[in-house]
C-alpha cells in the first residue's frame, strides 16, 4: 500500500527544500543530431534559477548552448522531481560575478581560472513536476509555463 498522496502545497514545499539542500542534479541535453546526453552536475539554487558549470568543450556545454533548454532530474524513482528549463549561457569571462560567486559558495568549488575554460549556465524553470508513487501522478505539475500552480 502506498502512503497517502501529499497535497500540492506539501509537494511544492518538499521540492523547494530539495532544491535548497541538495547540490547535484542529473542534466539531460540533446544535440542538433538528436543524440541525447545525461550527466550529473552540481548546482546553486537561488530561489528562482539554477546555476551550473561545466567545461566549455563538453557535450553538455555544447548541447546547452545550442538547444537553449534542458531537463533536470532530482531524487530517486519513487520520489522524483523533474524540471524543464530554459538556459542562458555565459563564458568564464562573461559570467556575472554574483552568479559565479554564489555557485562557488554553494558547491565549494571554483571552476574559474583553471587550465580548462568553464562555462556557466543559468536555468530558469518553465515546468516542474514532482511525485512519489502512482497515486501522486495526477497533479504532479507544480509549475507550468514558468508559473507556480500552487
Amino acid at each position: 500500500m502506498y502512503p497517502a498522496p501529499r497535497t500540492p502545497e506539501q509537494r511544492k514545499k518538499d521540492t523547494l527544500a530539495r532544491f535548497a539542500t541538495e547540490v547535484d542534479a542529473w542534466v539531460a541535453t540533446a544535440g542538433k543530431d538528436g543524440d541525447v546526453y545525461l550527466t550529473p552536475l552540481s548546482y546553486h539554487w537561488n530561489g528562482a534559477t539554477f546555476t551550473m558549470a561545466t567545461a566549455e568543450q563538453t557535450t553538455t556545454a555544447r548541447n546547452l548552448r545550442t538547444a537553449g533548454e534542458v531537463r533536470l532530474a532530482f531524487g530517486e524513482t519513487r520520489d522524483v522531481v523533474l524540471v524543464h528549463g530554459v538556459v542562458e549561457a555565459f563564458s568564464e569571462e562573461a559570467v556575472p560575478l554574483k552568479l559565479a560567486d554564489d555557485f562557488v559558495a554553494e558547491v565549494l568549488w571554483d571552476p574559474r581560472g583553471g587550465t580548462n575554460p568553464y562555462a556557466f549556465f543559468q536555468v530558469t524553470p518553465r515546468r516542474i513536476q514532482a511525485w512519489r508513487e502512482e497515486n501522486e501522478l495526477d497533479g504532479r505539475d507544480l509549475m507550468k509555463d514558468g508559473v507556480w500552480l500552487v
